[in-house]
């Protein structure tokens, strides 16, 4: 069985992401893009779906791991009477050929260890042909795919893997570099291993070294800024959701997506996160990624795209793999793309808002994509969709989607204000306005005296969090501070915020999933709006309480096993977790600065 997922951690170059489990085993790689097939796949099957294991013989090993301090280089150390070992685990960023590292340094006295390399292409299945190469590598080949082995221990193959076992003495290192390339190349030489470590040393060190301070919330906003920078995609800027697919929203359950692709309504927080904390460079390529895969005929736009822009995602399961602890099915591709979701021209029209603010610049072919998805949206808006929780039970009239709307033309109308065309901020404010009016009367039943999810509807959803938070109405409004009550009587569960109440089955699947923690991060931002510093930071705490000892977050957990659910880690729970660092912060400043003023102020 694989481990719990809160067990692992992640490595990687900007390119690919490794899961690393606290027993030393590589359980998942896609290589040579997050959306490639697997070479490591027991995350989802068992070994024989691939992977790599480094550990002691002796079964009576403690282990414990951590960070290098900025870095996404990973130190376990394993620890017997007789000896201690730390496994440093990393992928080098920005180098010509893409590798996997491992180097096993010998702290005191001498430890003995196996390694056990099963490599198994095309998300668990093809067994490639491994051969001893002149140079003394292994090389193993399937098809066009082709993984080089170097290290000095010894190894042979057993039963269709490549093992050996060796010992480590203090001050002794020993080193494995894995390269992926194609097979019709010839394999790479690769460069010093120790050295490859102190380039992506001063890497990640100098990008994280550049983040703004978050008060006392500083280390766990960088760590989940490093997770962000884990998942983007170096080429092209685009940035994977988490680095997995079919991690279950509910052990045993159906809900299994593949995430490793670029959602539009990632991108209004993902951009402030960045700028928020300096980090124009990424906002920039974050934005640039956006505008080009949009790019197109607006009734075509998809709320999700390939890391490159790619718009065919074809969902297929996969029938030869488990699933995580036997959750099927295990899907490859997203069916959710083809589905219309109006909240993403909201999202595009507020990062391109919050872009400028931020000062980045907007140019005319950027505007003009801007002017044709809001003529288009002047219409569209009207229309049901499927929602930002992707149903499959078919459209409806979303509360979120409609409000998403009224976010394109308010943020469209002041983008024209500041640029000085009144006209046109007259024009989109209209727009604006008629949308706000609608959602005012449809929305809100005053029966249970909130905002509901849909039109007609009396279910709650936690997306009516945003309403403050995009400014629709003030967190002071009645109707706010209701619906934020009824969310708190009614989609609570462990303390945490569920999306809505999946055993209404209004989506289409079976019931059951965890709490959803970008949702319990909106809860908490509603409380520093509100004024509840208190029970923001309480609630916060507690989020940050359920990061894995690595500091890395699911999308999901449950608060009854204590298990994380869904795919890891979540670029959207980290996302979350940095903006409610940053905005209690920033409260608790101004909390500061009114009592020192009130203080000098006292005769």
């Amino acid at each position: 069985m694989p481990a719990r997922i809160e067990d692992y951690a992640l490595i990687g170059d900007c390119k690919t992401a490794a899961l690393v489990s606290r027993d030393g085993s590589i359980d998942w790689l896609c290589w040579p893009r997050f959306d490639s097939a697997a070479c490591f796949a027991a995350l989802l099957g068992t070994p024989e779906n691939g992977r790599w294991q480094i550990a002691p013989t002796d079964p009576s090993a403690r282990s414990s791991r951590r960070y290098r301090d900025g870095t996404l280089i990973l130190e376990t150390v394993f620890e017997t009477v007789d000896g201690e070992a730390v496994l440093v685990d990393f992928m080098p960023a920005c180098e010509g050929t893409s590798e996997l590292v491992r180097l096993l340094v010998g702290r005191r006295g001498r430890m003995d260890f196996r390694t056990e390399v099963v490599i198994r292409f095309d998300y668990g299945t093809s067994v490639p042909w491994v051969s001893r190469l002149p140079d003394g590598s292994v090389s193993a080949v399937a098809g066009p795919e082709m993984l080089t082995l170097n290290t000095p221990a010894r190894l042979h193959g057993e039963d269709f893997r490549t093992v050996g076992t060796f010992s480590v003495t203090a001050g002794q290192t020993v080193p494995f570099v894995l390269t992926y390339g194609p097979s019709y190349l010839p394999s790479s030489r690769p460069a010093d291993a120790p050295a490859m470590l102190g380039r992506t040393e001063a890497f990640w060190r100098a990008w994280s070294d550049r983040c703004q301070p978050a008060g006392r919330w500083t280390e766990a906003v960088r760590r989940s800024l490093l997770t962000l920078k884990a998942l983007s995609y170096g080429p092209t800027g685009g940035i994977v959701a988490a680095a997995t697919t079919s991690l279950p929203e509910l052990i045993g359950g159906r809900r299994n997506w593949d995430y490793r692709y670029c959602w539009l309504r990632d991108a209004t927080l993902t951009l402030l996160a960045f700028m928020n904390l300096g980090y124009h460079d990424e906002a920039r390529a974050w934005r640039d990624w956006l505008l080009r895969a949009v790019a197109g005929a607006p009734a075509q736009v998809q709320i999700m795209y390939g890391i490159s822009g790619e718009r065919r995602l074809p969902e297929w399961e996969v029938p030869w793999l488990p699933g995580y602890e036997a959750s099927r099915p295990v899907r490859i591709g997203n069916a959710a793309v083809r589905q219309k979701q109006l909240d993403v021209f909201g999202e595009v029209a507020a990062a391109l808002y919050q872009a400028y603010r931020g000062g980045l610049h907007l140019s005319e072919h950027h505007n003009a994509i801007r002017e044709a998805m809001l003529e288009h949206l002047e219409t569209a808006w009207h229309e049901p969709d499927e929602g930002l929780w992707e149903v499959r039970s078919g459209p409806r009239h979303f509360t979120h989607s409609k409000m998403m709307a009224w976010v394109a033309f308010d943020r469209a109308s002041n983008l024209m204000h500041h640029l000085g065309d009144a006209a046109a901020s007259a024009r989109w404010r209209h727009s604006a306005d008629e949308i706000h009016a609608e959602i005012c009367s449809k929305a809100f039943d005053p029966e249970i005296g909130s905002f509901v999810q849909s039109y007609g509807s009396r279910q709650l959803d936690a997306s009516l969090l945003q309403i403050p938070l995009v400014g629709f109405l003030p967190a002071n409004d009645a109707r706010v501070q209701s619906t934020v009550s009824a969310i708190e009587q009614r989609l609570i569960d462990g303390g945490f915020v569920m999306r809505y109440n999946t055993e209404a089955e209004l989506d289409g699947l079976p019931p059951g999933e965890g709490v959803f923690l970008a949702c319990s991060f909106w809860l908490a931002d509603n409380y520093v709006l509100q004024g509840r510093y208190a029970k923001a930071r309480g609630l916060f705490e507690r989020l940050l309480g359920l990061c894995n000892d690595v500091g890395l977050l699911a999308e999901e957990y449950d608060p009854r096993t204590g298990r994380m659910l869904g795919n890891f880690p979540q670029a959207f729970s980290h996302v979350g977790l940095i903006n409610t660092a940053l905005n209690l912060s920033r409260a608790e400043g101004r909390a500061r600065d009114d009592y020192c003023h009130a203080r000098m102020s006292t005769p």
